[in-house]
């Protein structure tokens, strides 16, 4: 409409996103990491008030989301895929631990599981948001190789994924544990191992069962 006052945009200003930004990953990476994250230790790092942070993001998971997402997206959403799942999967992997390990992405990570267990009402956010986005290209990755016949055709896509998160974030939550490429690619070895080596056994039952008609 013309002469109408433009609306102003909705979100927080470039000047504020920066400064939470900034304030939530020295806290992230500093002593206690996830586990001593607040949401007014962030405000008052960012010399914001509450109100203000509450606004933008009114859960902690909301906030630890984001911070994940803004060292990750890029990255992650820009990795190439070589056509071999095995090589697909490691680069995958090593890339992904390789962030966790040296970012605030890892501790951020932690934090939104926490916080996920102790408030239940948190949990779906976390599952469905995050949870959800984060397999879509382990997901790419696996399909593709079924589609070239390189996994069995019976292979358990959700299964597969599951497995890969379940042993990354396991861990994650382990502060000593190595986050490096050999764990990656035990990960790799040992998921593409079970799946073929399923897929060659379930093969034989069903030759066997035609051989005997």
């Amino acid at each position: 409409m013309i002469g109408a006052t433009p609306l102003r945009p909705v979100g927080p200003s470039e000047r504020t996103q920066r400064a939470v930004f900034k304030a939530a990953s020295v806290l992230l990476r500093s002593k206690g990491g996830a586990a001593t994250f607040t949401m007014e230790r962030v405000a008052s790092r960012a010399k914001i008030a509450k109100t203000t942070l509450y606004r933008w993001w009114p859960t902690k998971i909301a906030l630890l989301m984001e911070v994940f997402e803004q060292a990750a997206t890029k990255r992650l959403l820009g990795m190439q895929l070589y056509g071999s799942v095995d090589a697909d999967l490691r680069h995958l992997l090593r890339g992904l631990l390789r962030l966790l390990r040296s970012t605030s992405a890892g501790a951020a990570v932690i934090g939104m599981i926490i916080e996920a267990q102790l408030n239940p009402k948190l949990a779906p956010i976390f599952r469905e948001e995050f949870v959800v986005r984060g397999r879509v290209l382990t997901r790419r990755a696996l399909l593709q190789a079924l589609r070239k016949g390189d996994l069995p055709s019976g292979t358990n896509i959700d299964l597969a994924i599951d497995i890969l998160s379940g042993a990354i974030w396991y861990r994650l939550l382990l502060a000593n544990a190595p986050l490096d490429n050999a764990y990656a690619d035990g990960i790799v070895d040992v998921l593409l191992y079970g799946i073929r080596k399923e897929g060659a056994a379930l093969s034989a039952k069903v030759g066997d069962a035609d051989s005997s008609k």
